[in-house]
């Protein structure tokens, strides 16, 4: 889009299915955007308008310990230093939601008529309550996509609430589980920028603090969506 001329001035609807893993992964809503900013006639539709992004915990014990567990002992070689840089790669599954043990925080939404792609690089704060006695090994994370201005709007979910779609999840284990009783909190910030290195992938900073009864966290955990 970028690169070409099209044969007209102006263009009354942009449709675009743009949305990468996590929403943002593989940078296409910039091409989007500088569609809108040079193409779209006044009073003109984009299609989806809104986006969102949500986050829940889970608790996936099993499968964490299968996955990561296994560079403790390489056939008699301690190789922990592999398991810290895979922790540090999102995972992109179904999330089956029994999983999830906690409240749903969105952290991040855009509105495609007056987003900027400054507005892509972002440090947002969330929260989260538990539902019940348990342990918190990842946090999940999912886009909606919304049509807010047909005649019927309609939502896009990749929640694990709704339907599997080829997007699935985004699953960010953590170093450090947290021991939680029903009610209590955790919280922090999720810091989200393109990569320097290759711009289609994702940076990110994911910050957890918990002060419960059964256990005191407070981490700091990089990851790469790549």
């Amino acid at each position: 889009m970028e690169e070409i001329e099209l044969p007209v001035k102006k263009v009354d609807i942009i449709i675009s299915e743009w949305m990468g893993y996590f929403l943002l992964y593989e940078a296409m809503l910039d091409t989007v955007l500088y569609a809108r900013d040079k193409y779209l006639a006044s009073g003109g539709l984009i299609l989806p308008d809104k986006v969102t992004l949500n986050m829940a915990a889970i608790q996936d014990k099993i499968f964490k310990a299968e996955k990561f567990g296994q560079w403790e002992n390489v056939y008699g070689f301690n190789m922990r230093c592999i398991k810290e840089v895979a922790l540090g790669e999102p995972l992109v599954d179904v999330v089956n939601s029994s999983l999830i043990v906690t409240d749903t925080c969105k952290f991040f939404e855009a509105d495609l008529y007056t987003v900027k792609i400054e507005d892509l690089t972002f440090a947002n704060k969330y929260k989260l309550k538990i539902n019940r006695d348990d342990t918190v090994d990842a946090l999940v994370c999912w886009f909606d996509a919304e049509f807010t201005r047909l005649k019927n709007p309609i939502t896009l979910s990749t929640s694990v609430y709704s339907e599997p779609t080829h997007w699935k999840q985004t699953i960010f284990y953590l170093s450090t589980p947290a021991s939680m009783l029903k009610d209590e909190v955790m919280e922090g910030s999720i810091a989200v920028k393109k990569s320097l290195v290759h711009p289609r992938s994702l940076d990110m900073v994911i910050t957890y603090r918990h002060e419960g009864k059964n256990s005191k966290i407070s981490y700091k955990q990089l990851y790469r969506l790549a």
